[in-house]
């Protein structure tokens, strides 16, 4: 996969903070080449988070995103507010942007100690520059910058840059489980929800890095399963599944075969995978009345048989035997307000970044809400969860301790 066709989840996104007319929009311009955002003098010209996917040297695979100014005015003003303020869950580098001729804020004061809260990595750019006839000695964090000039735009970028350096890891979702030559199944079934001639993102993202490893990924629907399987001369090291196909899957795959789901990588890759295994324990003891949200980070349209809305809530009330009251989100939106409810079921994430998904765990963790993944969660109501957890030796330990 090349750069320049990273998905966005997977590119680290970089968000732009600071009052209206600070010259957000910009630095933003200044700092991508390109006319993203309308520029104007006119306080608030941008009114909704502006985002965009793009190589940006010497980052690489980026996201941009341009927020409304925090001091906007108004009912529909803090709606922006708060607009921009949700933009910090997904952001991995913050930069805000200060009018150099004004000076920082109070709300610019308490957004670098938000910054500074989350440990999210920042840097303060003291934009309009050249308007400055006396300049004061900035911390480490600052510089100095003009969108007209371009003074500070190569600094800032290499300063963002070092930061992405200090961010990258070496994640997988697949290759430490496996050898070159070894064989994987990933059995994906076709749905009416599942999107018209293409693979979803978790079943292309896997395949791929099965293929980078030199493995051998074989495709089929859990119909085909067990033919597959045998037409084999050699064993396959491993069968990953559809979550919704757990059940089935699990009762045609031999027991000398490990078996997960894309789900449970997702959990593995950007979630926590430790925390969403926990949660699982509270499906077993759901009581009539309790809330439960059901979270998802895409948006779609709903068939008739949606996994989120119509098949969860039918199994989680077979298998706690009892009627939980079930609120749903998706794309962006995730409750502030989780004290509420008794459970969360967040799907796998493939369209969320790392830090949202991990800013969403660790909200519920701290409302004291146990949340668990849907992989997870239909392989415990189908009794499989030990058994869907054999590639990962030392949450199977952690299962057997509690």
């Amino acid at each position: 996969m090349s750069l320049n066709e990273t998905v966005s989840a997977e590119r680290l996104h970089i968000g732009f903070f600071g009052m209206r007319n600070a010259g957000k929009s910009s630095i933003v311009n200044a700092v991508t080449g390109q006319e993203l955002s309308v520029v104007s003098d006119i306080k608030g010209t941008t009114t909704d988070p502006v985002t965009k996917a793009m190589e940006l040297k010497p980052l690489g695979p980026v996201v941009i995103i341009d927020t409304p100014g925090l001091d906007d005015e108004g009912e529909l003003g803090q709606k922006r507010v708060e607009k921009a303020k949700q933009i910090l869950a997904k952001t991995d580098i913050a930069v805000l942007v200060i009018d150099s001729t004004v000076g920082m804020s109070k709300q610019d004061y308490e957004l670098e100690q938000l910054f500074q809260s989350k440990k999210l990595p920042y840097v303060i750019v003291f934009n309009k520059a050249e308007l400055l006839e006396q300049r004061e000695l900035l911390q480490d964090k600052a510089l100095y910058a003009s969108a007209i000039t371009q003074e500070g735009i190569f600094e800032l970028k290499e300063k963002l840059g070092t930061f992405a350096a200090e961010k990258k890891t070496e994640k997988t979702l697949v290759a430490d489980l496996l050898q070159p030559d070894d064989i994987v199944i990933l059995v994906t079934p076709i749905d009416a929800a599942a999107p018209k001639g293409r693979l979803i993102l978790p079943q292309q993202q896997t395949i791929r890095e099965i293929l980078d490893n030199h493995c051998m990924a074989l495709i089929c629907q859990d119909t085909e399963l067990p033919q597959m399987l045998e037409s084999l001369k050699k064993k396959p090291k491993l069968v990953i599944t559809d979550s919704q196909a757990f059940g089935k899957v699990s009762k045609d795959t031999p027991e000398d075969i490990m078996l997960t789901s894309f789900s449970i990588l997702f959990a593995r890759y950007k979630g926590d995978l430790a925390e969403l295994i926990k949660g699982a324990a509270k499906l077993s003891c759901l009581e009539d009345g309790d809330k439960v949200l059901i979270s998802e980070g895409c948006t779609h349209h709903r068939q008739c048989n949606d996994i989120g809305t119509v098949k969860l809530p039918g199994w989680i009330d077979a298998f706690a035997k009892a009627k939980p009251q079930f609120s749903f989100t998706s794309g962006g939106h995730f409750p502030d307000e989780l004290q509420d409810f008794s459970l969360i079921v967040h799907c796998g994430a493939c369209m969320l970044n790392e830090k949202e998904m991990q800013n969403r765990i660790a909200k519920a963790k701290s409302a004291g809400v146990p949340i668990v993944n849907y992989g997870i969660a239909i392989a415990h109501m189908h009794g499989i969860l030990k058994r869907s957890l054999q590639p990962f030796p030392e949450y199977l330990a952690m299962l057997d301790r509690e």
